[in-house]
């Protein structure tokens, strides 16, 4: 049987099309059969290669053979006899999901040590999982009637061991999620998923997904909230600092270079702080955003008696990124604020310099004109020492002639001649001075 290739009819591929095209496909949502329990770990891999986690999942039953090409793509799914394992690497963290069937105790109120030890993943293994945890997550996704709340309550209570939950009702199949916000001893907190038993799997693993990003995106958005708390002291030492720097300004008394100096150096620690912090202070927005995008994706409305995830989260993380966001913007502003003072000093050394170069010029003005008065002087002086010399040279000629027997008077030649004399070194002088302008010009 002959292979045919299909005739080329486009220009080469641009060296991202295929990348960039394929990133629709690039973490797709895992299909998840009810009862399960998803067991999720976010770390954060600054400092972590990538090398480090593949040999992390070879240690993994059976994935001696994973080979790190496999991990080119920053999403793999391992399939086992009884779960799935996808890990996924972003640029600041990395997620760990596995999917495994819900144990029989996971909702009769088991303790947590129990739980651990039902997992199909040693829990030695998660705790070696490179990285810092960021977020760790116990997913219990049953099949119920969401419109039962006696049922609800008695799903609940056991799995948040009594506690006050949050929940909501989620998309048109109404689908419920609870949650108690709580990190437990072992430092995994619980979510509840209720669904009608015609949910499909992909409609499963795509709320898996959402609920799971959710909350890793929360965390990370909150993690440039102790950065703005602590800066918040620094800028108003800061601001203060410059508004000092600003007022001596007003005197003219004030050392320029003193001025100069504190200034550079309060415009280098804000510079500093803003090269070190605008980053995360970026990704805070970045991941707020998300937050709400995927807020909006689950479609929640409010279950009877509870507040919803959604109005719950808004209310803690509105004010932090509020925080964020007026630190961010102070800092920037500061260090406009700052170029500003500088351009104002810059401003004020400028006018001093002229000033002292108008004054030096004027002093050289002066100096000039007294050394061409001394040259007019001087040449007078020459004028006459060459008409002097010339006239000397003309009476001891005179006399020589005389000596030789001509009939010349010395004297009176000499005397008819002076004029003559003082009107030729007189030309002869402005006939240079010309030529030496000329030449300059």
């Amino acid at each position: 049987m002959t292979s045919h290739c299909p005739p080329i009819a486009l220009p080469p591929d641009d060296g991202l099309r295929i990348t960039l095209h394929n990133e629709v496909h690039a973490r797709p949502p895992a299909r998840i059969r009810l009862p399960a329990l998803v067991v999720y770990v976010a770390v954060l891999n600054e400092g972590i290669s990538r090398e480090v986690e593949w040999a992390h999942l070879r240690e993994l039953p059976g994935q001696a053979a994973l080979t790190l090409e496999q991990l080119s793509g920053n999403f793999l799914r391992l399939r086992f006899a009884t779960h799935t394992l996808k890990w996924e690497r972003h640029t600041e963290f990395t997620r760990y999901s596995i999917v495994q069937a819900l144990p029989d105790a996971a909702l009769s109120g088991c303790p947590e040590d129990e739980l651990i030890g039902s997992l199909v993943i040693a829990p030695a293994w998660l705790a070696s999982i490179p990285g810092r945890t960021v977020a760790a997550v116990m997913m219990a996704m049953v099949h119920g009637d969401v419109d039962d709340q006696p049922a609800m309550n008695a799903l609940a209570g056991p799995w948040f061991e009594g506690r006050d939950v949050l929940a909501s009702l989620m998309g048109i199949r109404r689908s419920c999620v609870m949650t108690d916000f709580r990190l437990r001893d072992s430092g995994f907190e619980r979510l509840l998923v209720v669904s009608p038993t015609n949910t499909s799997e992909m409609r499963a693993g795509r709320l898996s997904q959402r609920l799971l990003e959710l909350e890793t995106y929360r965390l990370m958005a909150l993690r440039g909230l102790p950065i703005a708390k602590e800066l918040g002291p620094i800028l108003s030492e800061a601001e203060s600092h410059l508004a000092g720097i600003t007022a001596r300004m007003e005197s003219a008394e004030a050392s320029d270079q003193d001025l100069l100096t504190t200034l550079i150096g309060l415009a280098a620690r804000i510079e500093r702080a803003t090269a070190t912090h605008m980053y995360r202070f970026s990704a805070t927005q970045a991941y707020h955003g998300l937050v709400e995008q995927r807020i909006e994706q689950i479609r929640e409305t409010p279950y009877p008696g509870t507040q919803t995830i959604g109005d719950f989260l808004q209310r803690r993380v509105s004010p932090a990124m509020a925080t964020v966001q007026a630190t961010a913007q102070r800092l920037t502003s500061l260090s406009q604020r700052i170029e500003r003072a500088s351009a104002l000093l810059r401003t004020r050394v400028d006018i001093a310099t002229e000033s002292q170069n108008q004054m030096l010029l004027e002093k050289l003005t002066k100096g000039q004109d007294l050394q061409l008065r001394l040259q007019s002087t001087v040449e007078g002086l020459s004028i006459a020492a060459i008409a002097y010399y010339v006239v000397s040279l003309i009476l001891y000629t005179g006399k020589s002639a005389k000596a030789f027997g001509l009939p010349v008077n010395p004297e009176m030649l000499t005397g008819a001649l002076i004029p003559l004399v003082l009107a030729g070194v007189w030309w002869g002088t402005r006939r240079i001075h010309k030529k030496l302008h000329d030449t300059t010009h």
